[in-house]
């Protein structure tokens, strides 16, 4: 089936990371919604959000400890990828994985060279991927890693 960019093409992505990764902020970004008063998401964030000529169904997930058991029962349908550490779960296989290397506004973040050796992404060979260096607060770098989401999303449909 081909899919065509336009805005009734539904995308589901699953936004997971650590604690005060910066998720909630690149959405609010996406969605150009004030970030001057970020909380740490309690549960869960669903926001959609126009981009490249998709409407992107964002699950935002809370990135505590307590809530990550919880976080497998959210792989159903979901069309991208954005945690290293979820690459051997099933439901997931062959999901696209997008990393943001955020916070390069801030001068001891480590930049996407140096995730990608920590992460080992070089090794991935089930899936394609990118690394994005950004920053959500000045959101540089942020439309690159949709661009990539929305151009690998329309390959993996077709």
């Amino acid at each position: 089936m081909r899919l065509k960019n336009s805005p009734e093409q539904e995308v589901r992505i699953l936004l997971l990371g650590l604690d005060n990764a910066g998720k909630i902020t690149i959405l609010k970004q996406l969605a150009s919604e004030d970030i001057s008063h970020i909380m740490p998401t309690q549960g869960f964030n669903i926001k959609s959000v126009q981009s490249q000529g998709f409407k992107l169904n964002v699950w935002d997930i809370g990135g505590q400890r307590k809530i990550r058991p919880y976080w497998r029962n959210y792989f159903e349908n979901t069309d991208l990828l954005e945690l290293a550490e979820l690459l051997d779960e099933e439901k997931l296989n062959m999901v696209p994985l997008l990393i943001f290397a955020n916070k390069q506004d801030m001068m001891m973040a480590a930049t996407a060279a140096e995730i990608t050796e920590s992460l080992n992404l070089h090794t991935i060979r089930d899936r394609i991927w990118q690394i994005q260096s950004c920053s959500a607060l000045t959101t540089e770098g942020v439309q690159d890693g949709m661009v990539w989401l929305c151009r690998n999303i329309t390959t993996r449909k077709k």
